[in-house]
């Protein structure tokens, strides 16, 4: 196994028709089947890029920008954009397309963080990324600053730390009722 490896080497991307059967009950794909795609394109990512099976740890906002038709191409494109240890965050961009007026939106962009994995379910050390240009090097930054900032707002509120007077004048004007 290589050491180090191009985000080009495990890019991967699929497109796929939506059916009747994947939409919901407001006519339009369901936003589940959507999420299922993005799973699956970013496991296929991360697998090629560590050569294991991979697993998903955890996934990073998902907006949906513009709802897919059924009848709709959608086509997903991932890639790596940050290697730790042993995971890694997976890029996957969703965009579809209405074949018969030939317009092309862009639904969702997401972040996945999926975790390298020997036979034995134990985390594997992965290959390195090669940043070969601004776009990789800003992806890459922009993927550990996301990872610095998850760990930070999950400590922030920890139950042993956390100091709810602190929190009170916050909350003044949401629609709640502490009672105490």
């Amino acid at each position: 196994m290589k050491k180090f490896k191009t985000p080009n080497e495990s890019r991967v991307s699929i497109t796929e028709l939506m059916l009747p059967s994947h939409s919901n009950f407001g006519g339009k794909v369901h936003g589940g089947h959507i999420l299922n795609l993005m799973d699956q394109i970013a496991f296929a990512c991360a697998s090629k890029h560590s050569q294991c099976y991979c697993v998903t740890a955890s996934v990073n906002r998902v907006d949906f920008l513009h709802p897919v038709e059924v009848g709709e191409l959608i086509t997903l494109r991932a890639s790596i954009n940050y290697t730790g240890r042993t995971s890694m965050v997976v890029g996957v961009r969703v965009d579809s397309e209405n074949i018969t007026e030939g317009t092309k939106r862009h639904c969702n962009s997401s972040y996945l963080t999926m975790v390298a994995k020997d036979n034995s379910g134990k985390s594997v050390e992965i290959p390195g990324l090669i940043l070969e240009n601004e776009q990789a090097v800003r992806r890459f930054a922009r993927s550990k600053q996301r990872k610095e900032e998850a760990f930070s707002r999950d400590t922030r509120f920890d139950a042993s730390k956390f100091k709810m007077e602190e929190h009170l004048k916050h909350l003044k004007n949401e629609n709640i009722k502490i009672e105490l």
